[in-house]
């Protein structure tokens, strides 16, 4: 019996041994550029003068995290009220749909720690002309999800395109709700 259940034990290890190798082997061959990508967002750097790079790093086929940092350097005008922050560094992690290596359809949840200045009041006198804004500078966290899909050529070159919302936690003087959109240009090495 007991050489029976160690037979047994042997070849379950052995075979799980085997399916990892082969795992391994196929997502080298799916990935044949790294587990790296470095983007930049295109879309608010041309709308809006934003600095918002992005380092990604892949887990496995399914999944990857990520780290954006965010700088706005001309806060006076806040960029229509599209953003009221001057700079945010987010966490996300991302899951994937798709059969290939890190590509397609995906959901992502992320942690977003951010600072600007937030007008919450706005009062018009048409008596005089003149308009009054009560704003704060603020620090907050946020936690949200979104949607996205990534596009990856042979050479490499990467289209990233996403769109979030979360929840700002822990102060009254900031925004209540952030959003994301963005379009990444990059590169997986």
């Amino acid at each position: 019996m007991k050489k029976i259940l160690a037979l047994l034990l042997i070849s379950i290890i052995t075979h799980s041994v085997t399916s990892q190798e082969e795992t391994d082997k196929s997502e080298i061959k799916d990935n044949e550029y790294g587990r790296n990508e470095l983007s930049i967002n295109a879309f608010n750097l041309v709308a809006f003068g934003i600095v918002d790079i992005t380092y990604e790093r892949i887990i496995n086929a399914n999944s990857t995290w990520a780290v954006e940092g965010f700088l706005y350097l001309k806060n006076e005008e806040y960029a229509d009220g599209a953003y009221y922050k001057d700079l945010s560094l987010t966490g996300k992690y991302k899951h994937f749909f798709s059969s290939k290596y890190a590509r397609g359809f995906y959901v992502h949840g992320f942690g977003m720690l951010s600072s600007g200045n937030y007008n919450y009041n706005y009062y018009y006198d048409y008596d005089t002309g003149i308009e009054t804004r009560d704003s704060d500078d603020y620090t907050d966290f946020a936690i949200g999800f979104g949607l996205g899909g990534k596009f990856v050529s042979s050479g490499g070159f990467l289209l990233d395109v996403s769109a979030g919302i979360g929840r700002n936690l822990l102060h009254d003087n900031s925004p209540e709700i952030v959003g994301q959109f963005m379009v990444n240009l990059g590169y997986r090495f």
